[in-house]
């Protein structure tokens, strides 16, 4: 017991000082879970040999691995997957399309490279070979894109689609190729029962997510969606094992599944908490203890195979991906293809498993997660040298359907430095003569089919004012449903603004907005003059920059002359104070100079996905 206890501690205390130490050195290029795997080296068996391999330790760092595995399944963003309205003259890809012809002929490289190992001898199984060579890491990949902010970008959501399609293909062909060649486990047909039993499991959080009592427990003690997570792995985890597959595509299947019922970000930031805060670098600094490098360097033959499997993994990413040069140009082209060579949990998997397998021995398992760790470190450097961000400031789009009053006072009075605004009028409809200095486009019908053809029904905010309620909300709907993230209705009967906040649409009445105006303006007259007067109104700000989570307000030094009056966190409503911490998704109400504010929504609205 004492010496599991001193390996454990070993082991926890390099993976608290891991980043630290690369914060302290300013090693900011390499991925945290790198370092903890070099550093598992030094104290490992390569190493000192300080740590001793325990029940303690192989529990830990098989959750670590499962746990991984989640949140890989969870990183998929399957909004990605949809099909998004090409601007006119637009010249940049279809995302969705590019990516899946790209992974295609990444497969098909990737095969034909294999078989280059099979006749070298390093490995019997092509297939095996080709899953290794072509996965993709989103755990590099991600916050490589999110640091360059590009995950909104076309280049950015084809480079994520790309890993995204990789992770999804190369896990599933895995668990295949397991139940057809390991003889303890079973056939490959029962992974279907895996898959319908997932379904189910989708259906049962979406129909239990929507329940008000559940919302309720998840505060406090109870925390019951912390509490489902974990009983969705472990069931999972042990339906996988038990009907023949790798006990990891049952928490990958986990994590696709929550990611699936679009969990809110602080959500998602307290899982992330769980696993990069303790399960997954105590695996990963057992990798690294594992690993005996030392018979690497004694044969030449699996010293070969390293420099051969890492140009293998370039060439199968860097020649498919070519294929942008056709809308990119070349520095960016690479910059992808570079990105995409970065490989690590997966081919850590297929090591393992090849390993037990009896296919490969623990020299080359050594050899090819070295390589993953080198292509880890190397395709990030890569990608930051070769491409070059040019900074652009977005604006952000709003559509009015419905041109009348109100929504021209609006557009009036949006500022046109942030704002890109256009109005859509039925060319019957009366609009005076003065009116024509705003973006109006003139429509036959607010039919869907119309609508659709004008772009009208995708924007950041679609904003819907025709003279009839129901009108309001089909066409509120039909923008919802086409992925617009905000969109607001004017409604006035209680049955309809319930339909429209069943379905994620903000609602807005005249009648009620006029009411509260006038009441403000007689009991605080001063309260209206800051919500119309552009000098001195109020300005909402979502934080979206990772790198703020969790600091307190008063140790926040970018403020300038700007106050934060209020904080809106999920259906929360915080008075802040300097105690009060900032977290992913806080919307907070800000009021002070343009100048301080513009520069505070650069600094906050950062990506996030």
């Amino acid at each position: 017991m004492h010496a599991s206890l001193s390996s454990l501690v070993i082991v926890i205390v390099v993976a608290f000082l891991t980043p630290l130490l690369l914060h302290r050195f300013r090693l900011h290029m390499i991925p945290v879970v790198v370092a903890e795997i070099v550093i598992g080296i030094i104290i490992g068996k390569t190493g000192f040999n300080i740590v001793e391999q325990d029940m303690w330790l192989e529990t830990l760092s098989t959750l670590g691995f499962l746990f991984l595995m989640f949140l890989s399944g969870l990183e998929i963003d399957f909004s990605a997957f949809a099909s998004k309205t090409k601007k006119k003259g637009e010249k940049e890809p279809n995302a969705f399309f590019v990516a899946s012809n790209i992974f295609f002929g990444i497969f098909l490289v990737s095969l034909a490279l294999s078989y280059m190992f099979v006749w070298l001898g390093y490995i019997d199984n092509a297939f095996l070979m080709t899953l290794i060579i072509s996965t993709i890491s989103l755990g590099v990949v991600v916050p490589t894109l999110k640091d360059a902010q590009l995950m909104k970008t076309t280049i950015g959501q084809t480079i994520l689609l790309i890993a995204v399609i990789a992770d999804l293909v190369t896990m599933v062909l895995l668990a295949v190729f397991v139940s057809m060649h390991d003889p303890s486990h079973g056939n490959v047909w029962l992974l279907l029962g895996l898959f319908l039993v997932g379904v189910i499991f989708y259906f049962a959080g979406k129909y239990f997510k929507k329940r008000s009592f559940i919302e309720t427990m998840a505060k406090g003690t109870i925390q019951i969606g912390t509490r489902a997570v974990f009983a969705l792995i472990i069931v999972l985890v042990a339906l996988s094992e038990t009907l023949g597959a790798e006990n990891i595509l049952g928490a990958f299947l986990a994590g696709v599944l929550v990611s699936l019922l679009a969990p809110n970000q602080d959500f998602v930031h307290k899982l992330d908490s769980f696993g990069y805060g303790f399960f997954i670098p105590i695996f990963f600094v057992m990798v690294g203890v594992n690993l005996d490098l030392r018979p690497l360097f004694t044969q030449f033959d699996i010293l070969l195979l390293i420099p051969l499997l890492f140009v293998a993994l370039v060439i199968s990413k860097v020649v498919p991906v070519y294929i942008l040069r056709i809308w990119y140009d070349r520095n960016t082209t690479l910059a992808a293809g570079f990105l995409l060579v970065s490989t690590l949990s997966l081919v850590i998997a297929a090591a393992t498993i090849a390993e037990r397998m009896g296919m490969i021995d623990e020299n080359m398992k050594g050899a090819l997660i070295l390589v993953a760790v080198l292509t880890s470190v190397v395709s990030p450097i890569m990608f930051k040298k070769l491409y070059r961000v040019e900074k652009e400031e977005r604006k952000k789009m709003v559509k009015l359907i419905g041109t009348n009053q109100f929504t021209l006072a609006a557009v009036r009075d949006l500022s046109p430095d942030e704002y890109e605004t256009t109005l859509y009028h039925i060319r019957q409809d009366k609009i005076e003569q003065t009116e024509h200095i705003f973006p109006i486009i003139d429509i036959d019908d607010y039919s869907f089919e119309t609508l659709q053809a004008h772009e009208a029904l995708t924007a950041d905010v679609v904003v819907v004012l025709t003279g009839n309620e129901q009108t309001n909300a089909q066409i509120a709907t039909w923008a919802k449903e086409q992925g617009t993230p905000r969109v607001i209705a004017f409604a006035e009967s209680p049955s309809v603004v319930q339909q429209l906040k069943d379905v994620g649409v903000e609602t807005i009445s005249l009648a009620l907005s006029a009411g509260a105006m006038l009441k403000a303006f007689i009991e605080s007259p001063n309260v209206v003059h800051m919500l119309t007067q552009r000098d001195i109104a109020l300005h909402e700000i979502e934080m979206n920059n990772l790198a703020y989570h969790g600091v307190l307000l008063r140790q926040f030094p970018f403020l300038g002359d700007c106050i934060i009056v209020r904080i809106f966190r999920g259906h929360e409503s915080i008075v802040p104070h300097g105690d009060t911490e900032m977290r992913i998704g806080d919307r907070m109400i800000i009021t002070g100079s343009e100048e301080y504010v513009k520069e505070l929504r650069e600094l906050l609205e950062g990506e996030y996905h």
